[in-house]
């Protein structure tokens, strides 16, 4: 295991009670719960991805864990842990065999690479895990106003920009900010209006009772780049986090863009990367 990342839960810590959460949701797949400690408990009542656990394959080289999602039409991921030279195949062929059995629509394989090796390896296909500690407090303070709030900036623009933003998750954030079900989001004004925005604002406990802040969205419009604003979102949040109480923060960013730039600049630690590719890329036979 090249990066701490458990099936359906996503990354981790190294120092996480890693086998227990394996076995936790290989137990749990016979039911559509949420652990107490998944991340996406806040998005749902029930939890549409399970490990497909008849389907796991082990041996000494390596081991397959598939996943099915209710998703899209049904979408299994096989994922490749360890070191045996024909592991992608066997992950191909065993999420092509699962499409057919369980009538999915597509087929993902998702594979691993540990921080030492060269990020160029995952441009275009992967994310880099990032882990920010909060032991040595929250880092620098924001350089522009942010502001909080869990109203809907209504007379600033929210809906406005949450439309613009559609496919960064605003629009499906703002939903959830009108039915009252998240924490407050942290927005920079540029002459009165939202220019960006990060979030909600909430922490949970992980499997071993230590908070961590959540994973949020995050963005600001294209016109408004280059201010500073996105920067200041950042660590705004990384202070909401800190007087929160919370101990650590782990995130997935796009290899290469512009969150990823900014978590490196930011001082964060590297986990590693998280590849995955459709089946039809890979070839037949």
């Amino acid at each position: 295991m090249p990066v701490p990342y458990v099936p359906t839960l996503g990354s981790v810590r190294w120092e996480d009670p890693i086998p227990v959460l394996l076995e936790a949701v290989v137990e749990n797949a016979a039911t559509d719960r949420f652990l107490p400690y998944d991340k996406d408990l806040r998005w749902g009542e029930r939890k549409t991805e399970r490990v497909v656990v008849d389907a796991i394959e082990h041996d000494d080289g390596q081991t397959l864990i598939p996943t099915l999602a209710e998703r899209g039409g049904g979408v299994v991921k096989v994922h490749v842990y360890g070191t045996a030279p024909d592991g992608l195949t066997a992950g191909t062929d065993l999420a092509r065999k699962l499409i057919a059995v369980h009538g999915a629509t597509r087929g993902r394989v998702v594979w691993f690479l540990g921080p030492d090796q060269p990020e160029a390896y995952a441009q275009g296909v992967g994310t880099r895990v990032q882990l920010k500690d909060f032991t040595d407090g929250p880092g620098a303070a924001p350089g522009v106003p942010v502001h909080e709030d869990k109203q809907l900036h209504a007379d600033a623009g929210f809906a406005d920009f949450a439309e613009a933003m559609a496919n960064d998750g605003f629009a499906f954030l703002h939903e959830q900010m009108r039915a009252g079900a998240v924490g407050p989001v942290l927005t920079v004004l540029h002459d009165g209006r939202v220019a960006g925005a990060i979030g909600p604002m909430e922490t949970m406990a992980d499997a071993a009772g230590v908070a961590r802040l959540l994973p949020q969205y995050f963005g600001v419009l294209p016109p408004y780049r280059g201010h500073g604003y996105g920067r200041a979102l950042w660590r705004a949040a990384m202070h909401w986090g800190h007087q929160h109480g919370a101990v650590y923060q782990l995130l997935q960013t796009e290899v290469g863009g512009a969150s990823d730039r900014l978590c490196a600049a930011e001082g964060l630690t590297s986990l590693g990367f998280v590849k995955q590719a459709d089946t039809s890329e890979f070839p037949v036979g």
